[in-house]
């Protein structure tokens, strides 16, 4: 299927942003990239009021912590200052800084960066310099929009995500930087990483000749990768060669995504909010946007609002929980995902949206074997579980004659829109 954008262009890449849209049974879906996940209280309210104003009023987290918008005006509209109203809004609030870039904008970074005892780095100034950066060379914009920078503070969190180029900070001064999810990484210092960083990027669009999505696209991708960089990037100005392995500080690993209170160093605290299957309504994103400066994104469809006073978490908890969004630990919804589902997707062949709700409440007559810790569950409504997330994954997939409950690895190749 074609991918019709709001300017009414035609182009064959399947992966959706914020001009180029993919046409769903429900009307056109827009992903929005938010680098590092971060979000402002300004920029949430004018996701929510675009939802709501040109959209069905549904915002969805992704595996990627971007959001999308569902319900757009998928037809060709009457005039030009129709068609550019979504995207005029959000470039007024710094959410398109790039008509150009839009689409390769994919940079994770560690929830909680800069905020707790465990991150020895706060990562979020190279978020920054990564995405201007990434957004001033005419050359990077040929990257496929499922190319993924991420940036991990120390503690593991987003490491485990396996992006095409990992920076891993294991001192406040220096890390290593990870390629497609290796194992071992290179050593950089920390004015070396986002030239690094783009230094790979533009690496791997040599290498692939542009007829690859992912560094795992390519034969032995990571080492060729390495090799290319060490020999002709800046990571081989230390001249160190490529570690062994991680560093010996041992690392807290994955997020286990829950509904939380985490303390912080500096005496405030951040508040994990569990989005039930990761589908904001216009007015719980509001509502996000009423209690806290900042909103940042998960890639495990949660939202985590910092540089809460401690003395208000327990107001803000209530607010929150009135408007249908989860604040108490130990949760169903935690970790739970879903695909559209009908009726949003035509290919769909189950209402998994009502189906998994359904589960989570108890009320379902589908049972799951075991979910160990840290084990997620994705509801799909075919075999291309679109939005399921890395690792380990109990998948629930719809078929012609009911659910069939697995549990294990999927590889993104087989992936058809990306993080959903």
């Amino acid at each position: 299927m074609d991918i019709a954008d709001f300017y009414g262009h035609v182009r064959p890449d399947a992966c959706p942003g914020a001009l180029q849209v993919h046409t769903a049974a429900d009307g056109a879906l827009a992903r929005i990239r938010i680098p590092g996940g971060a979000l402002s209280a300004t920029q949430l309210r004018e996701v929510a009021a675009c939802s709501a104003e040109l959209g069905s009023g549904v915002i969805e987290l992704t595996s990627r912590a971007n959001v999308q918008l569902r319900g757009l005006p998928s037809t060709p509209a009457p005039s030009a200052t129709e068609a550019g109203a979504f995207p005029a809004r959000i470039a007024a609030v710094g959410l398109l800084p790039s008509e150009t870039h839009e689409r390769v904008r994919n940079i994770l970074a560690s929830p909680l960066a800069g905020r707790v005892d465990s991150s020895l780095m706060d990562v979020r100034p190279l978020v920054t310099a990564l995405d201007r950066g990434l957004c001033a060379s005419s050359e990077l914009a040929g990257l496929s929009g499922r190319f993924l920078f991420a940036l991990d503070d120390g503690t593991g969190d987003v490491l485990s995500i396996g992006a095409d180029v990992t920076f891993l900070a294991t001192s406040p001064s220096d890390g290593l930087l990870h390629l497609g999810g290796a194992t071992a990484g290179i050593p950089v210092l920390v004015d070396e990483v986002v030239p690094s960083m783009l230094a790979a990027a533009s690496a791997f669009l040599e290498l692939s000749g542009g007829t690859a999505w992912r560094v795992s696209d390519l034969p032995d991708g990571p080492a060729l990768l390495a090799s290319r960089l060490l020999h002709g990037g800046p990571a081989a100005s230390k001249d160190e060669g490529v570690s062994s392995g991680r560093p010996s500080r041992e690392i807290a690993g994955p997020w286990v995504p829950d509904a939380r209170v985490v303390p912080q160093r500096d005496g405030r605290v951040a508040l994990e909010v569990v989005v039930p299957l990761g589908r904001l309504s216009a007015d719980q994103a509001v509502a996000l946007a009423d209690v806290a400066g900042e909103v940042r994104i998960t890639p495990w469809r949660t939202a985590v609002l910092p540089d809460l006073r401690p003395e208000d978490v327990g107001r803000v908890a209530d607010e929150l929980t009135r408007m249908g969004l989860v604040t108490g630990s130990g949760t169903a919804w935690a970790g739970l995902s879903a695909c559209t589902g009908r009726p949003g997707c035509a290919k769909s062949l189950a209402d998994v949206q009502g189906d998994a709700r359904r589960w989570a409440a108890g009320t379902g007559e589908l049972s799951t074997p075991a979910v160990p810790d840290g084990v997620l569950v994705h509801w799909a409504g075919c075999e291309r579980r679109c939005g399921r997330p890395k690792g380990e994954v109990v998948d629930v997939v719809a078929t012609p004659t009911g659910y069939r409950v697995g549990h294990g690895r999927k590889t993104e190749k087989t992936e058809t829109r990306g993080d959903m």
